[in-house]
């Protein structure tokens, strides 16, 4: 029977008609099945490697060192998801529930530290705050400050990860704010509840799936991170796998490492379950939302101004700024400026495809596990996710793997590096697509099946437009890390196939930074594009 939480409107438990225990059909099984096993590619090399490891290496593994590493790696996700969440959710309902000036604005700018390589973020970030950088010179030339406190180690890793990976929560968060139905909390206000208790008591509760999403995707994104914690030397898996790599021509202890990382992702999926729970946060009513409420900032919105600006300035608006003083730097001393309209088409055309080709394959995927609860739905999460916590190079070195043996007529393309990156990004999609599909009421799926629909015709009759939020919302994303993904594209992008990311790395690595700072800044610009798309379709939507 079903029972109502205290303002009534979102049902708790196994309570709604239609989403039991059912066996999913063909039309779902068998894509996800599918997709399933591609994303266990690099679980299958990773096995393969490890299998020659010898004792000595399953010695080290079980070494007191590694243990530290592991608290060491668990720690760093437990403070970078901690302080992304603090500066998500509250930017989420401001630009989302309030009349905050320029909205817009204030949302493209809290999204597009996105598109920061972690590498391009920590480096800028010890250029200036760094005991010696930019900021000791003009504090020393104007008060004599001759060294800066040391930003090395725990906090700053924490601080530039959760910089770049918070519009991960943001995107997410504000998706299901925007897909609410209004009429709990307008219920709740009717009660004598003000505006930040009907947010704790109603709309917080509600967001609980996508707040989960959100830092699950943080939390794997820290988890695979190597750029942010090597420049920040604090030493993580990520780091010692690198390093494993590098320097051993045995790459089967590195290969025991990335199997302890795929273990530990499996953790973070299992945290992020338990805390999005077991209620459904589907509408009771009969589908649509209503409009939302707007509520007045009144003196708040001048505090709210002031924090939005603060994230931003760290977050984006300082790093933009010291590209641009390499640029203008670079070009005052004679470094010449190279156009890259080639690196610009082939950045767009790949992030387009990657984008298109995981949000298609994290529908079905999506279906299975929200709608057929099962041993097999709760099996493909962890497998779904396996990418997204191993570094780019232990997945692009899979794929060569078998793509130089099995794979012959698509190796070295376009389409296995896209599939790479659908690899890496899958559960970006894989989260908004879930969080938009669960807040779905499945008697309207039911209503569709009754009038005659099969299942293919209600997943595009009903399903995908009702989740359309979620399906612009993690194509947008998974083309803005595409944009900037770096290993994966070296290894396995076709010959003289460059991006700009690439563009970046080898200009920078040659210590070219007017040359760098040209592509970097290009990047930013091109990847506002979909995020800006984002902003002026939500504002067409609502009118």
């Amino acid at each position: 029977m079903a029972t109502l939480n205290p303002i009534g409107a979102f049902s708790s438990g196994r309570i709604a008609r239609g989403i039991g225990p059912r066996l999913p059909p063909v039309t779902i099984l068998v894509p996800a099945g599918m997709v399933g096993l591609a994303m266990l590619v690099p679980v299958a090399y990773l096995l393969i490697r490890s299998v020659g490891a010898g004792e000595d290496a399953w010695d080290i593994l079980f070494r007191l060192r590694t243990a530290q590493t592991v608290g060491r790696t668990a720690l760093l996700i437990v403070t970078v998801t901690s302080v992304s969440a603090v500066i998500a959710v509250p930017i989420a309902w401001l630009t989302a529930r309030t009349d905050l000036p320029f909205k817009g604005m204030w949302t493209l700018l809290a999204a597009l530290p996105l598109v920061i390589p972690s590498f391009v973020g920590a480096f800028l970030f010890i250029s200036v705050m760094g005991p010696t950088g930019l900021a000791q010179q003009a504090l020393g030339a104007l008060f004599g400050v001759e060294r800066l406190p040391d930003i090395h180690g725990l906090v700053g890793a924490t601080f530039i990860l959760a910089m770049l990976s918070y519009p991960y929560l943001f995107l997410t968060v504000r998706g299901a704010i925007n897909s609410l139905d209004s009429s709990a909390e307008e219920a709740a206000r009717g009660l004598g509840h003000g505006a930040f208790s009907a947010f704790r008591r109603v709309t917080l509760p509600q967001l609980r799936p996508s707040i989960a999403a959100g830092g699950l995707l943080v939390g794997l994104y820290t988890l695979s991170d190597f750029g942010a914690v090597s420049l920040m030397r604090f030493p993580t898996f990520t780091w010692v796998i690198f390093q494993q790599y590098e320097s051993a021509l045995d790459r089967s202890l590195a290969a025991l490492f990335s199997l302890l990382l795929v273990a530990m992702a499996v953790g973070v999926l299992l945290m992020e379950t338990y805390t999005r729970g077991r209620r459904k946060y589907f509408g009771s009513g009969p589908g649509s939302s209503r409009g939302h409420r707007i509520h007045r900032l009144g003196v708040w919105k001048w505090p709210a101004i002031f924090y939005l600006g603060l994230v931003s300035t760290f977050a984006l608006v300082l790093p933009t700024a010291v590209l641009v003083f390499w640029l203008v730097r670079g070009v005052a001393a004679g470094e010449p400026l190279v156009l890259l309209w080639q690196a610009t088409q082939n950045s767009v055309m790949v992030s387009g495809l990657a984008a298109l080709v995981t949000v298609l394959l994290a529908v079905p995927v999506a279906a299975l596990v929200v709608r057929y609860p099962s041993v097999l739905s709760r099996l493909m999460e962890p497998v779904s996710y396996v990418g997204f916590a191993l570094p780019g190079v232990v997945v692009a070195l899979a794929l060569v793997f078998f793509g130089a043996r099995y794979a012959g007529p698509v190796y070295q393309t376009t389409w296995l590096l896209v599939f790479a990156y659908a690899v890496l990004f899958f559960p970006v999609a894989l989260g908004s697509v879930r969080s938009s599909l669960m807040q779905i009421n499945p008697r309207l799926e039911d209503a569709a099946r009754g009038l005659g629909y099969g299942q293919l015709g209600v997943l595009i009759k009903v399903t995908v437009p009702l989740m359309r939020s979620g399906l612009v919302m993690g194509a947008a994303m998974v083309f803005l890390l595409t944009m900037k993904e770096l290993p994966a594209t070296l290894i396995l992008g076709p010959l003289g196939f460059k991006t700009l990311a690439t563009s970046v790395w080898s200009a920078s690595s040659e210590a070219f930074f007017a040359q760098a700072a040209a592509p970097a800044l290009l990047l930013i610009l091109i990847s506002s594009v979909p995020v800006g798309f984002l902003i002026i379709r939500e504002k067409g939507l609502r009118t």
